[in-house]
């Protein structure tokens, strides 16, 4: 099975970074297989219509005419040409996506999706999303940061805890929000006004114990012991900047599921549509037609969309449309639950196309060879790009010899031929009666 991330990042074992943070953005293209790959920071994948539709036609115009989408709720735009930069940049700008060109790689804010659209009756953080991001663009030092720092902002039911981000805000009640930093075992209670505003606070802390540590560290669990951040020490950070915080245990909390996939009723008289997107990835048609329908858009951190807003009795057809378009709209569609990284031919580092042998699995899954209730994570290579995380999961990578598969609770294997593949996913994806924990994997390169 792999390695713990605890095993990989030890804090008696320091990350030691020799380079800066190379991180794609919006600005600065990774150059890939496929041609270059833009990724377009979304906080709280909050997207309105206008830049949705500008965000496709830059994807049909310059790159392959699909939208990735990530597992921090951004989008990526691929197979874009080498001389694309400055037009891509005029259309992002235009489409308000590109708030401060200095700082766009660090608005990485994840957001509770369904906040405020349920019935929940939890308090709707989607207004700290957009004061977050005002108050990151106009830091200077924020600038600072790792295009690899995460701030999460949960409205209490345990969703986006689980991403495990560097600067989590979880709302407590109505007036109040918990404070903390990763790995911590305490935080601290803030008004829900200056929720924002500490979370900035602890990133300034996590950037000036970075600097002291001398290692180079992109977020809060590569610091070394000694430099390691404290409720004290963020505490007495508030109280400088005028912020009342008293001290609180972090909470063992039920990991939540993420958004399944149908009509979600609300709370007044509309409803809102959440499907997935077929292993992450997005034909500019079906991103349009969603874009359409109510002309606001949140995007997951699950590779899904909620579209928030729709008239409760048109709801129902409406999604309908969406299956007919190739969304995942039913909580037993086989592809709710796989996911895979790029794999060949975008990706150099890929030792097979997981892409297409993923479709070819799920192709079986109609006929009921590979259904289960463990999600199936499909990697081209050991990094495991874009992994499940807070919950098990089934661990398949491709190798030279064909595929390692890991499942809790299972013996692995190892060099699977494509063909046999369905046949022991059918049975890896079975929960056993005393699953093991999740399979868990280095904390290595950033996995988008």
């Amino acid at each position: 099975m792999p390695q713990p991330p605890s095993a990989a990042t030890s804090r008696d074992e320091p990350v030691i970074r020799d380079r800066g943070d190379a991180c794609p953005g919006a600005l600065r293209l990774h150059a890939a297989d496929d041609g270059f790959l833009a990724r377009v920071r979304i906080p709280g994948g909050l997207l309105g219509g206008a830049a949705a539709r500008l965000l496709a036609e830059a994807a049909d115009r310059l790159g392959d005419g699909h939208l990735d989408l990530t597992s921090r709720g951004n989008a990526q735009l691929r197979g874009l040409g080498a001389g694309c930069g400055g037009e891509l940049a005029a259309l992002l700008d235009r489409a308000g996506l590109l708030p401060a060109p200095t700082h766009e790689r660090v608005r990485n804010i994840v957001a509770s999706p369904l906040t405020g659209l349920d019935r929940r009756e939890l308090p709707d953080v989607a207004p700290w999303v957009p004061a977050l991001d005002r108050l990151l663009c106009a830091s200077g030092a924020a600038a600072g940061l790792s295009g690899r720092f995460l701030f999460a902002l949960d409205d209490g039911r345990g969703d986006v805890t689980s991403l495990a981000a560097d600067v989590t805000l979880l709302a407590w009640d109505a007036d109040r929000a918990l404070l903390w930093t990763a790995g911590a075992r305490e935080g601290l209670l803030v008004p829900a006004p200056h929720a924002p505003r500490a979370a900035l606070v602890a990133a300034g802390y996590f950037l000036d114990a970075a600097r002291a540590a001398g290692t180079r560290a992109w977020r809060v669990g590569e610091l070394p012991p000694g430099h390691a951040l404290t409720a004290a020490g963020l505490g007495a950070r508030l109280a400088a900047e005028g912020v009342p915080a008293s001290p609180e245990p972090v909470p063992e909390h039920p990991r939540a599921a993420p958004p399944g996939p149908g009509v979600v009723t609300g709370p007044g008289p509309t409803s809102a549509l959440s499907v997935l997107a077929p292993l992450g990835r997005l034909t500019t048609a079906q991103w349009l037609r969603l874009a359409a329908l109510t002309g606001r858009m949140r995007l997951t951190p699950w590779r899904g969309v909620v579209v928030p807003g729709l008239p409760a009795r048109t709801a129902a057809a409406a999604l309908a449309g969406l299956a007919d378009a190739g969304l995942v709209t039913a909580p037993d569609d086989p592809w709710r639950s796989v996911t895979a990284c790029t794999g060949r031919p975008g990706c150099a580092r890929s030792h097979a196309d997981v892409r297409a042998d993923a479709r070819a699995a799920v192709g079986a899954a109609v006929t009921g060879a590979a259904r289960g209730p463990l999600a199936v994570h499909w990697s081209g290579c050991e990094r495991r790009c874009g992994h499940p995380r807070g919950t098990a999961w089934v661990d398949l990578v491709a190798t030279p010899q064909g595929y390692d598969l890991a499942a809790p609770g299972r013996d692995p294997l190892h060099g699977v031929p494509p063909d046999a593949l369905a046949t022991a996913l059918a049975d890896a994806r079975r929960t056993p009666q005393n699953p093991a924990p999740a399979p868990r994997v280095p904390q290595a390169p950033y996995t988008p």
